[in-house]
């Protein structure tokens, strides 16, 4: 059974629903006035028979109009006080449902924030938005609306019985009887026309899709020639959600007419019992369209309460999404100790941070993945003096860079330490370390605004003169050049307006600009042209003069002059040393030079 299908069976549970308090408990005054309006409008709605009762007995049975204008005033105060609480009603829901809805989204965004890197490694884009959107809008829509509404229900509900038994308790009884067979049939009706309308709604999440990826992917479907495969795929789905739509809309015409049948046969048996009790004079003429009102009126909340449970029931998948979120742990977290004197990643105290040179020291390290099985690292040991430029290569999955998320505290080892400065990283912030790092990815990301601005991210506060010099470091001023706008010029969403290897550029020159002790190139330049490769080979050489750094390379022409070459295999360091100590042993680095040496030789041939 599917994880959309085990959704629809659970029962309600008022512990995952307690969950929801912390986000309640800052409005209750609103929560207390929505109490207020709710029951004032039900008390207003139960109102309007007992005056249609009045008019019927004293206006029209009495064939007078003696005292209509007091009655009339006191009709028109009914009704602005219901037109006042409805309005009321309606603004306060709506108050509700964007402050809560509001307070969860940013509640669960800040916790992304804190959440650590494995965590994105690991899961999916689409899984995070939907519940930081999606889950939260659905839960403060249920909040601020439909409890409500069932306030409301039930508040008039029971009012209504209270006033039809004061009326006339044998009439009220016949009402009583006809009330459960009909929660009956809308409990029941109404958990097939929630499963069928889950079943569309879930068709057209993946219509959407289909639809999306049909248009984004258009060059790629033509020229693999699966055009015809993707229509037969979209019109199979189309007609699944044709088929389901139908079947809901059959449940739900059958429902209808047998709720209003139902209905019916209570006005029916009202009309044929009192009608009876009036000819024997033991009930008043507007006592009977008292009644009858009510009857009509009193099926309304009953459908109204059975299918909000279902909605109930059904939203507790949300809240258990959001909830299961927020309890999700980051992988590697500070101490409260280390919080105490040097803050978090939202609440720094920068002033308490030492300088970093750069030393760094895996002392007995052993590592495994959290999923894995065995150990990446055993008993790993190796000392990186501040300044030195450490490239880690391999083939690619061979585990490269597994060191670099070690020694950046993405993770943390199984066992041993790792030294930043001679002191364990883990007696110091996550954000202390992360701010003196400077990573530039293979497949880099830019947020969406000009190009100054992408680059202004690697320091807030440096000046325009300064964002073009660390454009200018890396060539990334070519870029620019080529910009209509120039620097103010928009890179879209994503970066998706320049190519990869100008994206490349711009974070290389952030990363330039955050001026970091410690530098993180993970196949910088695979993305760039041969000509500006060369231009960045020389300002890398300048740039990380002094800085520890760490070069994880395809191309082994670019790591050369490192000073220590670290050779992963099967995710494990199987050589280690300079470039040239590595070539005299003829070993798996050796292997691997040669290899890719005569690839490039023979595409230069074939240029």
């Amino acid at each position: 059974m599917g994880y959309d299908e085990q959704e629809y069976s659970q029962k309600f549970s008022l512990r995952t629903w307690k969950r929801l308090l912390p986000f309640l408990s800052p409005y209750k005054k609103a929560f207390a006035l929505m109490l207020c309006f709710n029951c004032l409008t039900a008390f207003m709605d139960v109102l309007f028979p007992l005056f249609q009762r009045y008019a019927v007995d004293e206006f029209i049975e009495a064939d007078s109009l003696s005292g209509i204008w007091i009655f009339a005033a006191f009709y028109l105060c009914v009704i602005l006080t219901q037109t006042l609480s409805v309005l009321g009603m309606g603004r306060n829901s709506m108050f509700i449902e964007m402050t809560v809805g509001r307070d969860m989204r940013r509640e669960v965004f800040t916790h992304l924030q804190t959440l650590s890197f494995s965590y994105y490694n690991v899961t999916p884009v689409g899984y995070i938005l939907s519940r930081v959107m999606s889950d939260t809008m659905k839960i403060a829509g249920i909040i601020g609306w439909a409890l409500p509404d069932v306030i409301w229900a039930v508040v008039y509900l029971c009012s209504a019985l209270v006033s039809m038994l004061l009326l006339n308790w044998r009439l009220a009884l016949v009402v009583m009887v006809i009330v459960p067979l009909i929660a009956l049939v809308t409990a029941y009706f109404q958990g097939k026309i929630l499963a069928w309308n889950r079943r569309v709604r879930k068709l057209n999440s993946r219509i959407m899709g289909a639809f999306n990826e049909g248009i984004t992917g258009a060059k790629t479907s033509k020229t693999l020639v699966i055009e015809h495969d993707n229509s037969e795929s979209f019109r199979r789905l189309t007609g699944e959600m044709y088929e389901s739509g139908v079947r809901a809309t059959r449940v739900r015409a059958v429902y209808v007419p047998l709720v209003l049948f139902l209905s019916t046969m209570a006005v029916a048996a009202i009309l044929v019992r009192g009608g009876s009790l009036s000819l024997d004079g033991l009930i008043e003429l507007g006592t009977l369209s008292a009644f009858t009102t009510y009857a009509v009126g009193i099926f309304e909340p009953v459908q109204l309460v059975a299918e909000y449970i279902a909605e109930f029931i059904s939203i507790q998948a949300s809240i258990e999404r959001v909830t299961g979120l927020l309890d999700t742990e980051p992988l590697v977290k500070d101490s409260p100790e280390v919080i105490e004197k040097y803050g978090d990643s939202l609440h720094p105290k920068p002033e308490n941070w030492e300088p970093i040179r750069g030393d760094i020291e895996f002392r007995d390290v052993t590592f495994r993945y959290p999923d894995g099985g065995e150990d990446v690292l055993s008993h790993f040991n190796l000392k990186i003096p501040a300044g030195t430029t450490v490239a880690i290569v391999g083939e690619t999955g061979a585990g490269k860079s597994t060191l670099v998320n070690l020694a950046c505290r993405f993770f943390e080892p199984t066992s041993g330490q790792i030294l930043i400065d001679g002191q364990d990283y883990r007696e110091r912030s996550q954000l202390w370390l992360h701010s003196s790092i400077g990573y530039v990815l293979q497949s880099p990301h830019l947020f969406s605004g000009s190009v100054r601005e992408n680059i202004r991210y690697g320091r807030l506060d440096a000046t325009d003169a300064e964002i073009e010099a660390a454009a200018r470091a890396v060539s990334a001023d070519r870029v620019v050049e080529r910009l209509e706008n120039g620097w103010d010029s928009d890179v879209g969403e994503g970066g998706d307006r320049l190519s990869t290897g100008e994206k490349q550029l711009i974070s290389f020159a952030r990363a330039v600009l955050a001026d970091p002790r410690i530098f993180v190139l993970d196949e910088a330049t695979s993305s760039i042209d041969t000509q500006t490769e060369q231009l960045i080979q020389d300002a890398i050489e300048h740039i990380l003069k002094d800085r520890t750094s760490f070069l994880i390379a395809h191309r082994l022409s670019t790591i050369r002059r490192a000073d220590l070459i670290l050779v992963v295999h099967d995710g494990r360091i199987v050589e280690q040393g300079t470039h040239r100590e590595l070539l005299l042993r003829r070993g798996y680095y050796h292997e691997l030079y040669s290899r890719q040496f005569a690839e490039e030789s023979s595409a230069k041939v074939l240029q």
